[in-house]
């Protein structure tokens, strides 16, 4: 589904992402690790149209996207969340992912102006799509809450809702389960699991790797921009290499 070819973003003489190259086929949730400063949000914003690479070509489903403006790119069935949430504040849970169901909305700037009977028909439409959403991400009693007054692990679950209401193929997640506590992140990894299941794809950045073993068939690891392990979360989490990313080498005694 989605194909990154030696991809590269650097910023003065500094490589963010480095030749970057790997698969994520369809049907599948892949995991992208790595310490902090590794490249992996860069990566995201890459993918999804918010920056431009250096070099190197992103496709999905065989057709270059790197050129494209981030809401092309979501026309053609790619969302995201963001490390830092972004949600309207003051407005409800429910007009929030109502925002995005308009993406997908069918009428036109007349009929809206005029609140043509075809108007009035689609918005009863998405606001049931956008409830069962809600619902579906334990967030029912919060519907009519403004997404400020909500605790960090709901605004992400809103978050999540908002992307999922423009109805992708392919969704990217950015640290999803920050603020949240082990029941709520494991009930997050079963919702995933889900979404997989129903055939959407899935890739997700995540510092918790218990999460990533809940959910991941594969995992991607960079290390300073640069692409040093992939496989299964067994066969990465086995990698010298990871294990040196993470914890470091110790240095040899001096005689």
């Amino acid at each position: 589904m989605l194909t990154l070819d030696a991809l590269s973003r650097f910023f003065g003489g500094l490589a963010a992402v480095n030749s970057v190259s790997f698969k994520v086929q369809s049907g599948q949730i892949v995991g992208l690790i790595g310490p902090n400063g590794a490249g992996k949000t860069t990566l995201i914003n890459l993918v999804s149209g918010l920056d431009r690479p250096t070099r190197g070509a992103i496709l999905l489903n065989d057709s270059p996207i790197q050129h494209l403006r981030p809401h092309q790119i979501n026309q053609l069935g790619i969302a995201r969340t963001y490390q830092n949430i972004r949600l309207f504040s003051e407005m409800t849970v429910l007009e929030n992912v109502i925002v995005g169901m308009h993406t997908r909305g069918k009428a036109s700037l007349f009929e809206a102006m005029l609140m043509l009977p075809s108007y009035r028909a689609e918005e009863k439409r998405l606001r049931l799509e956008a409830q069962k959403l809600i619902e579906s991400l334990g967030l029912s009693e919060f519907s009519r809450v403004p997404t400020g007054a909500l605790s960090y692990g709901a605004q992400r679950r809103v978050e999540i809702a908002r992307a999922l209401a423009t109805r992708p193929g392919l969704l990217l997640l950015d640290e999803p389960t920050a603020g949240m506590n082990a029941a709520e992140t494991a009930r997050l990894g079963e919702f995933i699991l889900g979404l997989r299941a129903g055939g959407l794809t899935v890739l997700v950045i995540e510092h918790d790797m218990t999460f990533i073993n809940q959910v991941c068939d594969q995992v991607v690891v960079l290390n300073f921009g640069e692409l040093i392990a992939s496989g299964t979360p067994d066969q990465v989490r086995a990698n010298p290499l990871v294990i040196e990313a993470y914890l470091g080498t110790e240095e040899a005694p001096r005689a």
